[in-house]
């Protein structure tokens, strides 16, 4: 406080004037209305910004709104009191946007495809290396394999039984698929298993 600026005015009951200052009076009194006026001009700037933001809030409010109005008759709503020329603009924006909305999923399914095949190929390496280790003939080995176990006999009367190997191929990888076809009637056949 030893730096403050003081200044004090008395008047006494019988109008004697009465003052003390640490510098001079009229330069705190000066300097006191200098201040008071800033703060008016402060004052004044914030009412300015307010009147501002209230005007901003406003037009968010009515663009809300015109959105919001929008949605709805995008969604097919509220349609009755639009005109042709309107009607005819949704309908090409709806579909730019199925368009779009078209290319995203294709886009979706072609990355699932691409990691499915991925799946695929680490799959057939594991397989591949589950029957070098397991010992599993591959090609005719396993076709003759397979019918000495089957209990029913290829030269059989009552029906034909075909038993094939048939290669796969992705990508330059082989692998073998086997297929079979019974012809007659089921409950004749024992179930296979193997």
């Amino acid at each position: 406080l030893c730096d403050a600026e003081v200044a004090l005015i008395v008047f006494s009951p019988r109008g004697k004037l009465y003052e003390f200052a640490s510098s001079s009076t009229r330069k705190t009194i000066e300097r006191y209305q200098r201040h008071t006026k800033d703060v008016q001009i402060n004052i004044g700037g914030m009412e300015e910004n307010m009147q501002h933001l209230k005007f901003e809030a406003a037009n968010m409010a009515k663009k809300i709104d015109l959105l919001e109005a929008s949605k709805r008759k995008l969604l097919g709503e509220g349609l009755g009191s639009c005109s042709i020329e309107e009607l005819q603009q949704m309908e090409t924006q709806l579909e730019r946007s199925l368009s779009n909305i078209r290319m995203r999923k294709t886009q979706l399914f072609i990355e699932k495809i691409e990691e499915l095949k991925e799946k695929e190929r680490i799959l057939l390496e594991e397989n591949k290396m589950l029957c070098e280790k397991c010992g599993v003939l591959p090609g005719q080995e396993l076709k003759q394999q397979l019918l000495e176990i089957a209990p029913f006999s290829q030269n059989s009367q009552n029906s034909d039984v075909e038993t094939e190997i048939v290669p796969y191929s992705q990508d330059s990888q082989n692998s073998e698929v086997e297929t079979e076809l019974y012809i007659g009637q089921p409950t004749r056949y024992p179930s296979h298993q193997g």
